[in-house]
């Protein structure tokens, strides 16, 4: 048995980023992981300009509040000022340029303006309510990095600096393998001993939800050509596989030999972690193949956990591992026992210290668990509850985005 963050650290080890990249206009690029850095072209803002609504003034000509000065020009955003002449104001807008000789901005809130002049009610410092070129991007900067994925803020990057479409990864396709003869979809009429299949709609959802490209799913029966044929199918269209149960050693676990009938080669692990003991790592043609556990809620817990971080380094994302967070348990009653175990918790970011309260069922067959619980807790083996005591915990919003 290996522990958790071996296990964890093993897999993301397995990653390689892509080595081709496509070309993909602004409006699309949402989710995308940017594939190489970005320049600044321009610098911004591109002269110095105004951060307010009010007036440019030379500070050395105004000592004292209640200093009037004519208005020489009303300049907006998108126009050209005149050089400030000696003694005038000019009144500016937002984002309008500074006029050549002016060093400050009063905010119109501190002036009066009657008859095209304008009584200064404050004494004005050198650069005040200035922008100054190239303060927020200088040309030549890196503005992006590689391995970025790309949202709102950093679309608003690449279009104010002028960007139609920047060079992305290709989408990280996924192929996903149930087993069983026990399954059925959803949607059909449950024949006796049967339960739908909430494995493959599950992991579908939580692979899209990382920006994948939509997953192909199949399912095999438990015969070992049929599952040959679906793994031989799934590794020749996708970059990674995932298989959902079957790798054990039960007599109707057919993945394993059917991997290594196929060629490939599997680590079977047992992780010291609950839920989610099972997992195995394989190579199949080349591709990275992942086998889960069959339950849901272990398989919900291995994604998150140890797949996130191998899906985040296929797709050439800069950051694998999403931040770990400390918080502390509600519940006095609960304790360690021999593996690291992963409670469905909410947490509660009100107080100073997170608090993490568990859900009521733990049982790895409580799949209500999951649309209740927004994070996991780490209690760690041996684990004895104490007042105060500050355990791990993942926000599932951070490692399954």
């Amino acid at each position: 048995m290996i522990d958790f963050d071996t296990a964890q650290a093993h897999l993301a080890a397995r990653a390689t980023s892509p080595q081709s990249q496509e070309t993909i206009r602004l409006e699309a690029l949402n989710g995308r992981v940017l594939a190489t850095d970005i320049e600044a072209r321009l610098d911004l803002p591109p002269a110095d300009n105004s951060a307010m609504d009010g007036y440019a003034v030379r500070t050395a000509e105004v000592t004292a509040a209640g200093t009037t000065l004519p208005i020489q020009q009303r300049c907006f955003a998108g126009q050209t000022p005149k050089p400030l002449r000696q003694n005038q104001a000019i009144r500016l807008f937002t984002g309008s340029v500074m006029p050549q000789g002016a060093d400050a901005v009063l905010m119109q809130e501190d002036c009066q303006e009657t008859d095209n002049q304008v009584t200064l009610g404050r004494v004005p410092k050198a650069g005040q309510y200035v922008r100054v070129r190239g303060e927020d991007m200088a040309r030549g900067q890196t503005v992006l990095q590689k391995g970025t994925v790309l949202g709102a803020p950093q679309i608003a990057v690449l279009a104010a600096q002028g960007f139609a479409e920047a060079p992305v990864f290709p989408r990280l396709s996924v192929g996903i393998l149930t087993t069983g003869d026990e399954l059925m979809m959803p949607g059909q009429p449950l024949r006796p001993a049967a339960i739908y299949d909430s494995n493959a709609p599950m992991l579908a959802s939580l692979c899209l939800g990382l920006g994948t490209a939509k997953p192909v799913v199949r399912h095999a029966r438990d015969e070992a050509d049929a599952i040959e044929q679906a793994l031989t199918e799934l590794a020749s269209q996708c970059n990674l596989v995932l298989s959902v149960g079957g790798a054990s050693v039960g007599e109707k676990d057919l993945v394993k030999p059917a991997i290594e009938a196929l060629g490939g080669t599997l680590d079977l692990w047992r992780v010291r972690m609950k839920p989610g003991k099972p997992v195995a790592l394989a190579e199949l043609h080349g591709r990275p193949l992942v086998c889960l556990p069959g339950n849901p809620v272990s398989s919900f817990v291995v994604f998150a956990l140890l797949v996130s971080p191998l899906i985040r380094g296929l797709q050439g994302r800069q950051t694998l591992f999403p931040p770990v967070r400390r918080g502390v348990l509600t519940d006095d009653h609960v304790k360690g026992g021999d593996r690291e175990e992963f409670l469905r918790v909410r947490a509660d970011l009100s107080a100073a210290v997170t608090r993490l309260t568990p859900y009521h069922q733990q049982s790895s067959g409580a799949i209500s668990s999951l649309s209740w619980a927004d994070a996991l807790a780490r209690i760690p083996a041996g684990f004895q509850t104490r007042p105060g005591a500050e355990i791990a915990w993942y926000a599932l919003a951070d490692w399954l985005g």
